[in-house]
């Protein structure tokens, strides 16, 4: 699931290539994908592209006070096009939900918005205010402003396990499965940690490894073209999707819990003290 480093760089990506130009026409191949039917998504063309921005890992395209906002959801992707074809996208074929031409078709600009697999979850919608989307208006601080003295506040009294913690969007914004793994890696904490009993010395190394992990992230991300993001992403990562791999700082076996439809990585040595997590849902250090 593309999270906070990778939706910033693809809005970054829209700043550069997107802003200044003319909606000339959307496609919509996936009619599950819209959301929102008032104002329609014809609504969007002939509007100039005015800004890109991020909300947690939701992406918004700003279009002249009228916004398409896009979560991937898990296997959602954006893919853009300098030429972008001018046939219209036959409806339910292939991983195509909807096609932006930035520009009048043929040969304009734009982007496409995929899904892979059968589960389909990205969303679409069109709106006037941001904060019309369920899931924005929900939504926590933005992980990257949020200071230590705020997060401390926000950890307090907090019964929950780190893991589940960090990427509940309603309480922070941005974290998702595979950053919440590596910031919880290079902060030497355990998935399963109580969240409002952490020491000030572990939440002070759970939030300074909160901004390294994301930040460095970014920095990676932002500028790369869209195509190579996951390929960024994947380099990057220490623990997570490693498993049976040695850990990059001690040597350990990487390992896994599963749970639901998800799965996360951790190192033993490094988060729990040496002793490997019973694998299943709710479960505590094996004794």
């Amino acid at each position: 699931m593309p999270e906070l480093p990778e939706v910033e760089a693809l809005a970054h990506h829209l700043r550069t290539h997107a802003v200044g130009t003319v909606i000339g026409r959307v496609d919509v191949a996936a009619l599950t994908v819209l959301k929102t039917v008032d104002p329609p998504v014809s609504a969007l063309v002939g509007r100039e592209v005015t800004g890109a921005d991020r909300h947690g890992k939701h992406l918004d395209l700003d279009c002249d006070g009228l916004h398409l906002v896009v979560h991937l959801s898990r296997a959602g992707w954006l893919r853009w096009s300098d030429s972008l074809s001018a046939t219209p996208p036959k409806p339910g074929k292939g991983p195509l939900a909807l096609r932006v031409h930035c520009g009048p078709p043929p040969g304009a600009p734009g982007f496409d918005l995929t899904e892979a697999g059968t589960q389909k979850r990205l969303a679409v919608w069109v709106v006037k205010d941001p904060d019309e989307v369920p899931g924005v208006a929900r939504l926590g601080p933005d992980a990257l402003a949020v200071d230590l003295a705020e997060f401390s506040s926000m950890l307090a009294g907090r019964r929950e396990r780190l893991k589940t913690l960090l990427v509940d969007q309603s309480w922070m914004a941005g974290v998702g499965n595979a950053y919440s793994d590596e910031i919880l890696h290079v902060s030497k904490l355990s998935p399963f940690a109580t969240a409002g009993k952490l020491t000030a010395e572990q939440v002070e190394r759970l939030h300074s490894a909160l901004g390294d992990v994301l930040r460095s992230a970014v920095e990676r991300s932002v500028g790369q073209d869209a195509a190579r993001l996951k390929a960024e992403k994947r380099s990057g990562l220490r623990v997570h999707a490693r498993t049976g791999l040695p850990c990059p700082v001690c040597g350990d076996t990487v390992r896994e819990v599963s749970y639901a439809e998800r799965s996360f990585q951790y190192c033993p040595r490094c988060q729990t003290g040496g002793k490997p997590l019973a694998d299943r849902r709710m479960s505590r250090l094996l004794r």
